[in-house]
Order: structure tokens, then sequence, then C-alpha cells
């Protein structure tokens, strides 16, 4: 029996040895194929895009000059409607400060004209109350006639009222028409100042917006002849307004 055992342990080590020594082997082989060629196993990579052609890289090309030059002239038709907007709220200022130029110089004419007759001697009256209450009531009336005017704010009514700021009730009324005509005529001066002060800031703002719209509107021509490729273009070009004719066209003339 121990015979038996012992010899086909002899017969079956070797053959079991050999399998195993294949199987070692196959295993080897593999795994040099896998080291050498490791990209089979791994996940695919992303392609690399191909080249665009020139024709792909020309209309994306000119895609990209079209949405430039709509961009563009967007830009341009609201540069020019601020433009005139900026133009239209200098022509009101303007005639603002030509009506406040008109009111200040007939204040002055009529200041003048007080001052003129000024050298004649006031008026004699008697010191009375009832002759004070009498000028008070005057100066109060002329007041309230300016105010109603719009020569007088509320404020210096109210100085008026108050006797505050040189009005005096006692004064002749003479004396009380000529401050009252001279008082009138330093709210004009300001109210001209101040006018001409916002016609000057609206004319610069109306230049800054007129020479932004043909900055503008030059790009837009140049964008928009760049999408239309022909052999006119340089023709175009040609008699494309100059610089010059642009600024004529927006920038808004000072009236003389």
């Amino acid at each position: 029996m121990e015979t038996v055992v012992f010899y086909q342990f002899l017969t079956e080590v070797p053959q079991a040895a050999a399998i195993w020594s294949a199987l070692f082997l196959l295993a080897l082989t593999v795994l040099a194929v896998l080291v050498a060629r490791p990209e089979r196993d791994s996940p695919a990579a992303d392609p690399t895009p191909p080249t665009p052609t020139a024709r792909e890289m020309a209309v994306a090309e000119m895609a990209d000059l079209r949405r430039y030059a709509e961009e563009v002239a967007v830009a341009a038709a609201r540069a020019a409607r601020t433009a005139r907007r900026r133009r239209a709220d200098w022509l009101v200022a303007q005639d603002e400060a030509q009506r406040a130029w008109t009111a200040y110089d007939e204040a002055d004419t009529a200041a003048r004209r007080v001052a003129g007759a000024g050298a004649l001697p006031t008026p004699r009256t008697p010191h009375t109350p009832a002759e004070y209450a009498a000028r008070e009531r005057y100066l109060h009336r002329a007041a309230m006639a300016a105010h109603w005017r719009g020569e007088l704010t509320m404020a210096q009514l109210g100085d008026v009222f108050g006797h505050r700021r040189g009005w005096d009730p006692r004064r002749h009324p003479v004396e009380q028409e000529t401050l009252l005509i001279r008082a009138i005529r330093d709210i004009r001066l300001a109210e001209h100042r101040t006018a001409a002060e916002r016609e000057r800031s609206s004319w610069r703002d109306a230049e800054v917006a007129a020479e932004s719209a043909r900055v503008l509107a030059e790009e837009a021509y140049v964008a928009a002849a760049r999408c239309r490729p022909s052999p006119a273009l340089s023709r175009r070009t040609a008699t494309r307004p100059s610089g010059t004719a642009l600024v004529a066209r927006w920038r808004p003339a000072r009236a003389g």
C-alpha cells in the first residue's frame, strides 16, 4: 500500500509542478503585455480635436466681426440718442440763460434810472404815527407785488415783513422803492449767473456726448465695413465722411 502511494506521489507531483510552472509563465507573459501597452486597459483618453481648416477659421472670424459690429452699432445708436438729449438740454439751458439776462438787464436799467433820480431831495412829510403806518403799508404792498411778479422769493418777502436785512418801514416810500429796485436787480444778477453757469455745464456735457457719438459712429462704420469685404470697399472708404464732417454733425454749435 505504501508503495502504491509513493508511486502516485512520484508520478503526480511533477505533473502538478509542470502545470503550475506553465500557469506562472502565462501570468508573467500577460503582465508583461499589460505593462508594455497600458493604454488598452486604461480609460480612453479624449481624442485630440482636429485642427480647424482655413475656411472654418475664416467663418469663425467673420462671426466674431459681425457680433462686434452689432455691439458697436447698438452702442453708437445709444450714444447718438444721448448726444441729441444733451443738445436739447443745452438749448433749454441756453434759452433760460438768455431770459435771465433779459430780466437782469431790465432790472439794471430800472436801478440806473432810480440812481439818476437819487440826486433829487427826498420829499418832506410829517413824522407822525399815521405817516409811519402809511410807509409800512406801502413797503408791504410793494414787496407783495414784487413777490407775485416773481421778483422776490418767499424768504426775501419774510425779511421785508420782519424788517430784517436793512428793510426799515420808517423810510420814505421813495427810499423804499429805491431799495426794492436795487434788491430786485441783485436777485436778477444772481439768477443770471446761475443760469449762465448751468448753460456752460450743459454745453460741456453736450460736447462730450457729441464726441462720444462721433467716435462710436466711426467705429461702427469701420466694423460694418469689415463684415462686407468686397472690391468696392476701397471706394466706400475713400468716400466715407471725414472726421471733420462727423464733428460738424455731432458738435453742438454755440449761438453767437
